[in-house]
């Protein structure tokens, strides 16, 4: 079976993350999020893979070649306009022919047998499509999928809030016969100008066709929001094998299971706990506390009394001494001046908000610090509160807390007035 994987989205609402890089490309646990997925296609046998790009398309080409290093055949087709996840469908028609295919939401991750299961399901029952289907506390940003006797019956879009407690959703992982093209071309554009795939599916369901669903497994989650990255990154690294090939000083402490790659060197009273994953060529410490569930990138330098805690941080970064950065993301080559701290804890300890696409949005979470693009400094002794944003390529003057979000390439700057005057006799 081949298998298509939607990768075109720009990933509005994971700026400024995705400000220099396409959403499929951020890393995670050692690996690009779309890494991890044709790893798991790899390991479930599928080998010829069809991606669907658009938004800096060029990064994902150069990244991944023609799959070989991933012992993969990947073909690539652009979708030239944002016109939906049918429209980005109907561009693997010529692909896949006449056969069955999996298809695969490029921001979509699960755990590693699901695959195999779905399709092994799939052949056992032979229907004209399957959906894949989660069950969320919350369903109101998903679609909700309504069944009977495991036949799809309905997909149901924005649903009502007070209808979307304990829900199934649509997990965004399908497999289908060549009906669905069929499907497509009969499909309308939605109220925000798009052909929807679930509009699709809908046209197969009223056209008697059997569509079933399957419950998955395990974990899931779909990564729309930069919090989402920090919840994969945590289930990633709970089930990675993590090996130490740098070196370790006398006197540094390694608890649970922590990689540490080559040429990296963790210095003299360094104490860190696992799952974490720090890259290559790396140098932390002396004295550093490395917390669970973190991933440092490769080339970073982690200076003299740093703590780290459930955070991603990409390569050629530099954290100098006595910062502390906590469920954050920070961005490519960003340099944080010495004593830069990252709050990610509200003194009344409500849940934090972050503005994505322009809204302020609830994150669900009561411990969130700062998203920071690549290539921004701070001065020493900066103070992020929670739920920031800086934006790629921006300056934070020394002594500046930032309590609202930073665009990119600007200078942001305190500038208190010093006054001086003689001692008293």
């Amino acid at each position: 079976m081949k298998a298509v994987i939607l990768a075109a989205g720009e990933g509005q609402r994971l700026l400024p993350l995705t400000a220099t890089r396409p959403k499929p490309l951020l890393p995670i646990a050692g690996k690009p999020v779309l890494e991890h997925i044709l790893t798991t296609l790899s390991e479930a046998k599928i080998k010829e893979i069809l991606i669907i790009i658009g938004h800096q398309k060029e990064q994902i080409i150069k990244y991944f070649g023609d799959g070989s290093k991933l012992n993969l055949k990947i073909t690539y087709k652009e979708q030239k306009e944002p016109l939906g996840t049918a429209h980005a469908t109907s561009i693997a028609k010529d692909f896949v022919g006449n056969e069955n295919f999996l298809l695969i939401y490029g921001d979509v991750l699960t755990g590693k047998q699901s695959y195999t299961k779905i399709i092994e399901f799939f052949k056992k029952e032979s229907p004209s499509a399957l959906i894949t289907t989660y069950k969320v506390k919350d369903a109101s940003l998903y679609g909700i999928i309504k069944t009977k006797n495991n036949q799809v019956i309905e997909i149901i879009e924005k649903p009502d809030p007070k209808e979307a407690k304990n829900q199934q959703i649509n997990a965004g992982i399908y497999i289908f016969t060549p009906k669905i093209f069929k499907a497509i071309k009969q499909t309308q554009k939605s109220e925000r100008g798009e052909y929807e795939l679930t509009d699709s599916i809908q046209q197969l369901i009223k056209q008697g066709e059997n569509i079933l669903a399957y419950e998955l497994e395990g974990w899931w989650i779909d990564i729309g929001t930069p919090w989402d990255l920090l919840d994969a990154n945590k289930l990633l690294l709970e089930e990675t094998k993590l090996e130490i090939k740098g070196k370790i000083e006398e006197g540094a402490k390694i608890i649970g299971p922590v990689g540490i790659g080559k040429n990296t060197i963790i210095r003299s009273g360094s104490y860190i706990i696992g799952p974490t994953l720090i890259g290559k060529n790396c140098d932390i410490g002396p004295n550093c506390f490395i917390r669970p569930h973190t991933y440092i990138g490769n080339y970073c330098r982690i200076g003299n009394a740093c703590e780290i805690k459930n955070s991603i941080i990409l390569d050629h970064t530099h954290i100098a001494h006595l910062s502390y950065v906590g469920d954050s993301i920070i961005g490519q080559n960003v340099n944080f001046g010495a004593g830069t701290i990252t709050a990610n804890l509200r003194l009344d300890e409500k849940t934090i908000k972050m503005t994505i696409k322009g809204k302020r949005t609830d994150t669900g979470r009561r411990k969130l610090g700062a998203i920071i693009g690549d290539n921004v400094k701070t001065g020493i002794g900066c103070m992020l509160m929670p739920g920031i944003k800086i934006g790629q390529n921006s300056l934070i003057g020394p002594n500046t807390t930032i309590n609202k979000d930073i665009p990119p390439n600007t200078i942001t700057t305190t500038k208190p007035q010093n006054t001086t005057k003689p001692l008293q006799p």
